[in-house]
């Protein structure tokens, strides 16, 4: 049978991810009348705070450090922002710039290459929806699908694979209330790790940490639910949370890139020189420096489009 042939859609400006730093860019863009499109894999803006937080959630710094360009948070709002309320100030801030119209959701972007002959970025994504590929072509393209796309599991732990208890990473905990009374091992001691041992604690579970210094050590093996640890000790656990972080997944459709985005698929330059590189390539939260980061990212990137822009259109004239 034969392909249809895919719909091609065409743009000044491709931002890739709905997440804060894609609506962040965007709305620096829009405010400048540059036509801009936003692609995203999942079916909402800001996916990842949407549906893969758990309950307890704040933001861990201030929230003049949390805040998007062009529009600051209602002084009555706390300090530290619950997670819901931030979902509703991206909300805002979509409604407040009129982003709902540029947005292409539930599509997965695959491929990303730049067109040497047109000076043009080509990108195929599938609509997840109607199971038709589409293409976009535009001058430039911001890379915004953030630094926490696909969650990052522990290797090397003989018998994780076969723990008779319930194993899940943090991007799936919700609550500790499902884990009243019950024994569970944290595995890892960033934001996500210290935060869900918190809310266990809390909600009448037994909890223990595994963190790769002298505080607890490694765990060297698990036989059914029991976890043996590196110096020996051991304990039985009925649940497992891993709280082990994330890993983006940039480089798997974005090709012939070899300056902006290193393997890790974070920005390769460094700050603050990170955000621009080559042929009208852009990346914006990628530096590991927060919402702030983002926002700065999405003021730069947009400015630099805009008198990049200027400058072609004093050429033509």
């Amino acid at each position: 049978m034969e392909q249809s042939p895919a719909t091609t859609f065409s743009t000044t400006v491709l931002i890739i991810g709905a997440g804060p730093s894609g609506l962040a860019v965007a709305a620096c863009l829009t405010t400048k009348h540059i036509p801009v499109l936003i692609l995203d894999r999942d079916d909402s803006t800001a996916p990842l705070w949407r549906y893969r937080t758990y309950d307890r959630l704040h933001l861990h710094l201030p929230k003049q450090y949390c805040q998007l360009p062009l529009l600051p948070y209602p002084p009555s709002s706390p300090t530290f922002l619950p997670c819901a309320d931030f979902i509703s100030y991206l909300d805002d801030y979509v409604a407040t710039f009129g982003l709902a119209k540029h947005l292409k959701l539930s599509r997965r972007v695959d491929s990303a290459k730049f067109d040497w002959a047109a000076a043009r970025w080509r990108v195929s994504a599938a609509n997840l929806e109607s199971g038709k590929v589409e293409e976009y072509e535009a001058r430039f393209v911001v890379v915004a699908t953030g630094e926490n796309d696909e969650p990052v599991l522990p290797v090397g732990i003989i018998g994780l694979d076969q723990f008779k208890g319930e194993t899940v990473h943090s991007q799936q905990y919700r609550t500790g209330k499902a884990y009243e009374g019950l024994d569970v091992l944290v595995v890892g001691s960033g934001n996500s790790g210290m935060e869900v041992a918190c809310d266990l604690a809390e909600n009448g579970a037994r909890c223990a940490i595994v963190v790769r210094s002298q505080v607890f050590p490694e765990i060297s093996l698990i036989e059914g639910k029991n976890v043996i640890f590196k110096n020996g000790k051991q304990r039985i656990f009925d649940a497992i949370i891993l709280a082990t972080g994330y890993r983006s997944t940039i480089k798997k459709w974005l090709k012939e890139d070899d300056y902006l985005i290193g393997d890790d698929g974070l920005a390769k330059q460094k700050f603050p020189k990170h955000w621009k590189g080559n042929n009208g390539l852009y990346c914006a939260g990628l530096v590991r420096r927060g919402l702030y980061g983002s926002a700065e990212d999405a003021v730069s990137i947009a400015n630099d489009i805009s008198n990049l822009l200027q400058i072609e259109k004093i050429k033509i004239a």
